[in-house]
């Protein structure tokens, strides 16, 4: 699933293609779940002719700025990707199988095109992805409700070990994957956090040492600013990621240090962790 770095690498796909260009063009899928029941000709007036000002991110969530409102919000989902004409596709799991290349691409519920030439493809293989729009996105639900975004506003540590001691009763994992905590946040991440930073994901928040917050909130920032700054490009981790090791349930996965790898289900979602190092 798309998490934060994937969502950043959509954003600048955005910000390249759109941002100060007017849409000219404009084609939708008649699909009410995923434009909220609206209908394509009320997406299409409000996107046709629209000047694009900017593109902006918080947590997963991302939305263009328009010169007018109301400006759309674009939710990725579990497989929903942000594609231009020509591009090469970030791929979103170690799956083999081949890039589709077509123009436009399968699934593709909302495509755009620009009076520079440029084509801007939203696809949702999976429907679960979601196109919203709002007046004012950063005050109005959806987004309003995020907590911070690791990349763009981490807490200082003061105001993180704050956060914290609001949830003392919270279990690591399913706290660092709640988006009223920390925005954009998802499975792999979390459980690369609590690897590096040495920490059992069943643990409660209160029973956390300083040193351990410290650590964790490190984590954090570490591992969300090395994914972004290899634009989300998965082989391009470090080698001694747990990610690359993560995956399927195996029950021979060691990660590269030899260290055996162990899953269980937190808050309904697998968890990989590593018994000897994490505590």
């Amino acid at each position: 699933m798309p998490e934060l770095p994937e969502a950043e690498h959509t954003r600048g796909i955005l910000e390249r293609l759109a941002a100060g260009r007017r849409v000219v063009a404009v084609e939708v899928a008649d699909d009410p779940i995923v434009f909220e029941d609206r209908d394509p000709a009320w997406v299409t007036a409000r996107l046709a002719g629209r000047r694009v000002v900017a593109a902006h991110r918080r947590g997963k969530y991302l939305w263009l700025e328009l010169d007018e409102g109301p400006h759309p919000i674009l939710h990725l989902g579990m497989t929903g990707t942000v594609r231009s004409r020509g591009d090469e596709p970030l791929r979103l799991s170690s799956s083999p199988k081949a890039t589709d290349r077509a123009w436009p691409p399968r699934f593709t519920k909302l495509a755009l095109t620009f009076d520079d030439g440029g084509e801007l493809a939203f696809t949702n293989a999976r429907r679960l992805g979601r196109v919203l729009f709002r007046d004012a996105p950063r005050d109005e639900k959806p987004i309003a409700r995020l907590g911070f975004d690791p990349l763009t506003d981490m807490p200082s540590a003061r105001d993180f070990e704050a956060r914290l001691a609001r949830r003392p009763k919270a279990i690591l994992k399913a706290l660092l994957l709640d988006q009223t905590f920390a925005a954009g946040v998802g499975n792999w991440i979390a459980d690369e956090v609590l690897y590096q930073a040495g920490l059992d994901p069943r643990r409660r928040v209160a029973s956390l040492s300083a040193e351990e917050t410290a650590r964790l909130r490190a984590k954090i920032r570490h591992v969300i600013a090395t994914a972004v700054r290899v634009d989300a490009r998965k082989d391009a981790f470090p080698k001694t990621w747990l990610f690359h090791h993560r995956w399927g349930k195996d029950r021979d996965a060691k990660t590269s240090r030899g260290e055996v790898i162990e899953h269980l289900e937190i808050g309904g979602r697998t968890t990989a962790w590593v018994p000897t190092r994490q505590r």
